[in-house]
């Protein structure tokens, strides 16, 4: 490239991530004299604090999730790329991306990562294959297929052993999410299937609700959480505190409490809310700026204006950042990937890096529904719950929601569920249970396709050769592709 060209292009800012950071920081470029192009390996922006709801049948996943391309339509300094990054070279400040099988190679003079968190199993990623997370629209989809699905299965259970392992759900995890979703989960069961069963009655369910800690939403303080608990426990939630899970399998959870009793917990229906580790590209970073660390959860430890070592054009924001005091939530997602924006808006302005002011954290509070009509809510040091927490809470959520229509909808299914009785979005699918399990067998080593089996209930043999059918199938279909390109 000749030395005009360069000098006449305009800024390139690649944005990696389409969650609360990408977006925000994508937005907030709108009017610089800069191009941006926002990476994501999905299409959609997902409202990730509100995937519970699509999985306990309140919203649908159009409500949370609108495509990224029609929120950025009318920004004509972005471009949006489907992929999944697969490498980032910080000596060439290229991003490389991959969608089927094609590789994309985008280059950059500033690069915001925000790529967020996936679930963490604490080294116990097995676990995964009975006890999915929260932090995808499969997540959810899957989640409340299986929710669905244990009601079905126990209406047809021929033992009360079998239709009490059905009816019991177990939640690891007492944080946010963990509360939210045991809180839907008994509701579900109590006012949304009453009566809609012959031979059994929904009210039976068991919801278990297990931390390892010794408090619910612990980082909001024991008042808060006292409340939490208590409302929980009037619906019918088992909660068991100090209890770390050691084993999960297809049936259950084995349990160790803090004075070392290992006991079992039946359950056909587990999900897995209690961790979250920094995304991959955390750790490629680090690996490339002499200085750099992450810390346990893989998230980058960044320097004050969160940027990494030697690197002032890159910055780390959202979930993926490292910074003191700043929890990983929506809002230090957003207020760092605004902070991102406006230093490189004024540095195209000419402000060097050493004169940029430290990033700022202004902590606005933090908040968990619990049930119908009730929420817990922290502002400052004000602490409150209830009926006010409640309303506040879905205030806050409404704004954030991405566009009037979201906005609008999500209001009447609300209406509906929350005064009603009924819920819009209680449809499921043999699909949504199977298809990650599937997806995981046909890519499984033979090592682990007889669990990966076990949990499709198919036979181990019948396993193996499915596997290597489907890599047959794979070798055909590149050869194929190879004799199309030659």
């Amino acid at each position: 490239m000749s030395t005009e060209s360069v000098e006449n292009r305009r800024h390139r800012v690649v944005v990696i991530g389409s969650g609360f950071g990408g977006l925000f920081g994508t937005k907030h470029l709108k009017h610089a004299d800069v191009d941006v192009t926002l990476i994501s390996k999905t299409s959609t922006h997902l409202f990730q604090p509100l995937l519970y709801q699509v999985a306990t049948g309140i919203l649908s996943v159009g409500e949370i999730a609108p495509a990224t391309r029609l929120v950025l339509r009318k920004q004509k300094n972005a471009q949006v790329l489907l992929g999944d990054v697969i490498d980032i070279d910080l000596q060439a400040k290229t991003v490389t991306s991959q969608l089927l099988n094609q590789n994309t190679l985008t280059e950059f003079d500033s690069l915001i990562v925000a790529t967020g968190a996936q679930q963490s199993y604490f080294g116990n990623d097995k676990f995964a294959t009975y006890a999915p997370g929260m932090k995808t629209i499969d997540d959810a989809l899957e989640l409340r297929a299986r929710i669905l699905g244990a009601f079905e299965g126990a209406e047809l259970a021929t033992t009360q052993e079998m239709r009490d392992r059905l009816l019991t759900f177990v939640v690891v995890g007492a944080g946010p999410t963990g509360v939210e979703l045991a809180g839907q989960i008994a509701e579900l069961s109590d006012r949304t299937l009453e009566g809609t069963f012959h031979n059994i009655d929904p009210r039976d369910a068991r919801v278990v609700l297990l931390e390892g800690a010794g408090a619910v939403l612990g980082p909001m303080g024991p008042k808060l959480g006292g409340k939490a608990q208590r409302r929980l426990e009037k619906m019918g939630v088992e909660i068991q505190l100090n209890a770390m899970v050691t084993d999960i399998d297809a049936h259950g959870v084995t349990v160790k409490d803090s004075d070392g009793t290992v006991r079992r917990i039946e359950s056909s229906c587990k999900v897995w809310s209690a961790g979250v580790q920094g995304s991959p590209l955390g750790k490629m970073l680090a690996e490339q700026s002499e200085g750099t660390q992450v810390d346990r959860a893989g998230r980058v430890i960044v320097e004050p204006d969160l940027t990494i070592k030697g690197y002032p054009n890159v910055f780390v924001v959202g979930d993926l950042m490292s910074v003191p005091n700043v929890p990983g939530m929506a809002q230090g997602a957003i207020q760092g990937s605004t902070y991102a924006a406006k230093q490189i808006k004024a540095g195209l302005k000419g402000q060097a890096p050493q004169d940029r002011k430290p990033f700022k954290y202004f902590n606005k509070g933090s908040m968990a529904t619990v049930s119908r009509f009730s929420a817990v809510c922290q502002i400052g040091k004000l602490e409150f719950g209830g009926f006010i927490a409640w309303l506040a809470w879905l205030a806050l959520h409404l704004y954030y929601l991405v566009g009037y229509r979201s906005r609008i909808i999500t209001v009447i299914q609300w209406f509906v569920t929350f005064l009603g009785r009924s819920r819009g979005q209680m449809a499921a699918t043999e699909q949504w249970v199977f298809a990650r399990l599937a997806l995981e067998t046909v890519n499984a080593d033979e090592e682990d396709a007889d669990e990966l089996a076990a949990a499709l209930g198919a036979p181990p043999a019948e396993n193996g050769k499915t596997v290597e059918k489907a890599k047959a199938l794979d070798k055909a279909e590149k050869a194929a592709a190879d004799r199309r390109a030659g």
